[in-house]
């Protein structure tokens, strides 16, 4: 292998391990910006010992072993220097070294513990998702500043600013006790259907989907259910994450380019998640769950339950996001209300709604906004409109399948 191969490997694997890796470092030395920096540490010298010694049989486990001796090295130091200050008559203030042999509690997965420290109430909401997204989540600023609809030095920004406020504030790295866990809860659900979406529509790179990525948050998100079995929200994401993710090997063709829903072969949906969907979304309104997740879920199962494109019943999907948009308004939420209304009333009164977010500045490099319209023009013969929008969405498109496929389609309509 050459060394060039060996460093794409090497990224390939530090990508997937990631969050793990920076999870059981933070458990250690109790600071996410220290375990960000052993965690580089450990990527460094897979670096510089790969390329000659070649790629472990294990390299996740290699990755682990070398990050935790840097980790408890770091605390001893901490430890000898504590003794030092001591012995001088300093007195050491903050919270007490933990034990590098970790200590135990329920939740019974690393990724999932750190997502409650990142997801700790001294943090802004933008905060706790920017930080838990680009420790845990694996994702670039550039990628998260996309799932904001911000820029990559606002959330650059954001990210140092949250870790300076944890370390300053001597937060705890523990998970909650039960009586107080749900104030976290929505948090670290934002966090996960966040990465979720990332894997199942990858913002930027040249893979239109990450099945990983999309997995690790629905290991996650099943976690999360078990730890707090009453709460309807929660079951209400792992039912959407579960719809969605049953319609994945039908999202991408042979070539990995994207294949639009209409155009999906519905045999090739797994049917087994698509049960375990609507199981979870039962469940969900059992409890007497109408929240957001709820509620797209329920959009979802729209979808699955049709055998075939023209039994959907966007109607009702109209009507759910409707409801949506009146709980938990967002520019979205109405572009997706508008594609529905556009299914169920005629293309013209699904326009009328996305030309009224037009001006919208949250949503001025959000590609899908001009794609849409751009679908609607063609339904309504106005294909020089159409081309026009849909080469606008494919200079704002940061993955390369999706701009692939707009240029593509402003193409057909220009020639």
């Amino acid at each position: 292998m050459t060394e060039h191969a060996t460093h794409d490997t090497i990224r390939t694997i530090v990508r997937l391990e990631w969050p793990k890796l920076v999870a059981i470092v933070t458990r250690i030395v109790r600071d996410v910006g220290v375990a960000e920096e052993l965690a580089q540490d450990a990527l460094v010298a897979a670096l510089e010992s790969w390329p000659a010694s070649g790629i472990p049989a294990n390299p996740a486990a290699w990755l682990v072993t070398t990050a935790k001796n840097r980790a408890v090295n770091h605390v001893q130091r901490a430890r000898m220097l504590e003794r030092k200050h001591t012995e001088i008559g300093h007195v050491q203030t903050g919270s007490e070294m933990p034990d590098p042999e970790l200590m135990i509690d329920d939740v019974g997965d690393e990724v999932l513990r750190l997502m409650f420290v990142a997801c700790h109430p001294v943090l802004s909401r933008d905060a706790r998702v920017s930080l838990t997204l680009r420790l845990l989540g694996g994702l670039t600023t550039d990628e998260i500043a996309r799932a904001f609809l911000s820029t990559e030095p606002t959330i650059a920004q954001r990210i140092v600013r949250a870790k300076k406020t944890l370390a300053e504030a001597s937060v705890q790295f523990e998970v909650p006790p039960a009586s107080t866990r749900g104030e976290r809860v929505a948090s670290v659900c934002e966090v996960i259907y966040l990465v979720f979406n990332e894997g199942y529509a990858a913002s930027a790179g040249d893979d239109a989907i990450r099945p990983a990525m999309m997995a690790d948050a629905m290991r996650l998100g099943h976690v999360l259910a078990s730890l707090v079995p009453d709460d309807a929200e929660v079951h209400g994401l792992c039912a959407l994450m579960d719809l969605h993710a049953s319609r994945a090997r039908a999202r991408v063709d042979a070539n990995g380019d994207p294949v639009l829903l209409l155009d999906q072969d519905r045999t090739s949906w797994d049917r087994m998640l698509i049960k375990r969907g609507l199981d979870e979304l039962a469940r969900a309104e059992a409890l007497g769950g109408g929240g957001p997740y709820v509620l797209q879920a329920a959009a979802s199962a729209c979808h699955a339950r049709a055998v075939v494109a023209a039994d959907t019943d966007w109607a009702q999907i109209a009507a759910i996001y409707a409801e949506l948009a009146r709980i938990r308004p967002s520019p979205v939420v109405e572009l997706n209300r508008a594609m529905a209304v556009a299914m169920a009333d005629g293309p013209a009164a699904g326009l009328a709604i996305i030309d009224a977010l037009a001006g919208d500045p949250a949503l001025a490099r959000y590609h899908w906004l001009p794609s849409a319209r751009a679908d609607l023009l063609v339904k309504l013969g106005r294909t020089v409109e159409a081309a026009a929008e849909f080469e606008r969405a494919a200079e704002l498109a940061g993955n390369a399948r999706d701009r692939a496929r707009l240029v593509a389609r402003a193409q057909a309509l220009r020639s």
